[in-house]
């Protein structure tokens, strides 16, 4: 399994987050949602998710984790819930 550098995976969740903040003082503001979007987008092709919170989320562990830890923790089979 290839992962990006720990490097780039920062500068994006640190873009995502900035733009996160004003997408959120700006909520009507298109060009600022449409920024967000693109930044959530990079992000989750970046981390191999679906939805922008799920990339932050798997960022911010990849962030803090040593590589094999990351890749032990992500093959963990999911409990279920009903």
């Amino acid at each position: 399994m290839l992962l990006p550098a720990k490097a780039e995976v920062a500068r994006q969740l640190r873009r995502y987050r900035a733009w996160e903040r004003v997408m959120l003082a700006s909520p009507a503001d298109r060009a600022v949602r449409a920024t967000f979007e693109d930044s959530g987008y990079t992000l989750c092709v970046l981390m191999g998710k679906r939805c922008a919170r799920e990339a932050a989320d798997a960022a911010e562990r990849y962030l803090r984790s040593s590589l094999v830890a990351y890749l032990g923790e992500s093959e963990r089979p999911r409990a279920e819930t009903v």
